[in-house]
């Protein structure tokens, strides 16, 4: 496969948001998993989104991630319109699927080592080491990936989102599948900064605690719109766990 070309954020114009969305709407035949999204992230934001089974979070992220089409609305990924140029996107986002999509019959290393050689990245090894380190794996380089856990793989996933540096991240329930000290570090990783002071995370999450804890922004998507759009640090958590119940007329 061909390598990718990074762009670079100083590529980019810095007074286009990270993500827009504007009307965006989807449907899987009769049934809308999402009615009209209005969404704004600035550069360098992290926006938590809360929301019930079949909100429309992850066809949101899929459709960021260039993984689904919308049926109709607008969007923007650092300024790029990604249905007409999809592989720009991807180029510069990394994503944190619920599934790991990792190659079974390849150690962790070759795993990571593929995804270096897409993105041509200067001293990948060290790369490498890094991202895995940062989440505990450095010792499993030389396991096959089927022999993990799934909590392991989704170690994995996570440091191969990174690997590239992405100045978007986009992660679904990234914490799903992690015990408790994986969490920790993943926590650990989105807080430190990054070598691009512009990265940008959106996060659907169900841990509305560690939601609030990461984030800048929290939203709640409610009957496939954004219902709810706050800053992390100007609620609480028994207000928005009241607002959840009363948007959605479930519980976190």
């Amino acid at each position: 496969m061909a390598a990718v070309t990074l762009l670079k954020p100083e590529t980019q114009d810095k007074g286009q948001l990270a993500v827009l969305a504007r009307d965006v709407r989807k449907s899987f035949g009769r049934v809308a998993a999402l009615r009209g999204i209005d969404l704004e992230v600035p550069w360098g934001q992290f926006l938590t989104i809360l929301g019930a089974n079949g909100s429309g979070k992850t066809t949101l992220l899929r459709i960021l991630a260039t993984l689904a089409r919308p049926t109709s609305g607008e969007i923007r990924v650092a300024g790029i319109d990604p249905l007409r140029n999809a592989p720009a996107v991807r180029r510069i986002i990394g994503v944190v699927t619920h599934q790991p999509l990792l190659y079974g019959d390849l150690t962790v290393g070759e795993n990571l080592a593929f995804y270096a050689r897409m993105y041509d990245l200067k001293r990948p090894h060290e790369k490498i080491a890094q991202c895995l380190a940062a989440l505990g794996m450095e010792r499993r380089l030389e396991v096959k990936a089927r022999t993990l856990s799934h909590g392991m793989q989704k170690r994995v996933s996570i440091a191969r989102a990174l690997l590239h540096d992405p100045i978007i991240l986009l992660m679904d329930e990234p914490e799903s599948g992690l015990d408790s000290e994986a969490v920790e570090m993943l926590e650990h990783t989105l807080r430190s900064p990054s070598s691009d002071s512009l990265r940008t995370v959106v996060m659907t999450t169900h841990n509305l605690e560690r939601g609030l804890a990461v984030g800048d922004q929290v939203a709640i998507l409610a009957d496939g719109r954004i219902a709810y759009l706050e800053q992390c640090a100007g609620v609480t958590v028994a207000e928005v766990r009241s607002t959840y119940m009363a948007l959605t007329g479930s519980t976190l």
